[in-house]
């Protein structure tokens, strides 16, 4: 009996590492990566978030401190997310000079000027109430949000933002901020819309983070059903027609088929967002011993990368920055 040897062997290109980095499809970057950061009102101030390990809500000062870290290994960017000392119907904190993402914003040119500062806009943090923009009975008023949406990110742009990223999911809410934008002469300043952001289950970790959960309701009358796909190419489309730079897929992990799909749509830089659930299952199933953490983090982040996304948000980012500097 004859046997037939194979002429096409995969395996030979797998027999080392370094073979498998010279023939590897997707590569990281740390650049790609961006650092979310909770800021908060003081001085000195560092408060451990208990569901997001290795995480705290940070005063400026504390920031300026990490914005260093983060450049130094290598980090593309931080995205700021403010948590005020008040909060009121219409979360007009969003706006003030003088609340904790324009004084960090500030802070972080001068700590770290190689550093992309990007500025979350959106009002869940600001409102008494924690919904996304002021109420009209129990339901968000839309329209009534977008004029306080541009407010915010004129602000964050005078306070020096490269990029403002609306997350509020209001219609017209990108055109309006663009208006504003120009307006008072940020015409430079990048928008990346959060086009495509799904009324998520992996959001709580990040909500006692930012305290920003809703007193009462749920944010589904204008996050995205869980459900479609071919609604997030419109939400896209919508936006870019808007005046939107850069796109953004929320959460990335468990809707990789949404980043691949709009990538393949438009050509803008595409976002994705690993979001603090995510981040929270791989630290709590590595903390008991049930995978292998490091492991299963490049795997991930490789895993949104090779969907299609060119910038990622992680809280993994300077670690994983270390890493893919140590593998070259």
């Amino acid at each position: 009996m004859s046997t037939t040897i194979p002429i096409t062997r995969p395996r030979r290109l797998r027999m080392s590492a370094s073979l498998r980095r010279t023939v590897a499809e997707t590569r990281l970057h740390p650049s790609q990566l961006v650092l979310p950061v909770f800021v908060v009102p003081g001085r000195g101030v560092r408060r451990p978030i208990e569901s997001m390990p290795g995480h705290a809500q940070l005063s400026v000062d504390r920031v300026s401190v990490l914005a260093k870290e983060a450049e130094a290994a290598g980090v593309g960017g931080m995205m700021l997310f403010g948590v005020p000392e008040t909060k009121d119907e219409v979360g007009s904190s969003a706006w003030d000079p003088s609340g904790p993402v324009p004084q960090a914003l500030e802070a972080m040119a001068d700590a770290a000027p190689g550093l992309v500062r990007w500025a979350d806009v959106c009002l869940c943090e600001y409102t008494s109430h924690g919904h996304c923009g002021p109420l009209r009975g129990d339901v968000v008023d839309n329209d009534a949000s977008l004029p306080l949406l541009a407010r915010a990110s004129v602000a964050y742009a005078e306070a020096g933002a490269d990029i403002v990223a609306p997350s509020d999911m209001m219609d017209g809410r990108v055109a309006a901020i663009r208006e504003a934008l120009d307006a008072a002469g940020h015409t430079d300043t990048v928008i990346c819309s959060y086009a495509v952001k799904y009324a998520s289950g992996y959001y709580g970790p990040f909500r006692d983070a930012a305290g920003s959960a809703p007193t009462f309701g749920d944010r589904r009358s204008h996050q995205m059903d869980p459900a479609n796909s071919r609604e997030a190419i419109r939400e896209v489309s919508l936006d870019l027609a808007e005046g939107a730079d850069m796109v953004m897929v929320k959460p990335a992990g468990p809707y990789l088929d949404i980043v691949r799909a709009v990538a393949e749509t438009v050509e803008v830089p595409i976002v994705a967002y690993q979001v603090s659930g995510e981040f929270a299952m791989i630290e709590a199933a590595a903390a008991r011993g049930w995978i292998e953490r490091e492991r299963v983090m490049m795997e991930a982040l490789t895993g949104i990368a090779r969907a299609g996304a060119g910038i990622i948000l992680s809280y993994f980012a300077i670690e994983a920055a270390h890493l893919i500097g140590e593998q070259g």
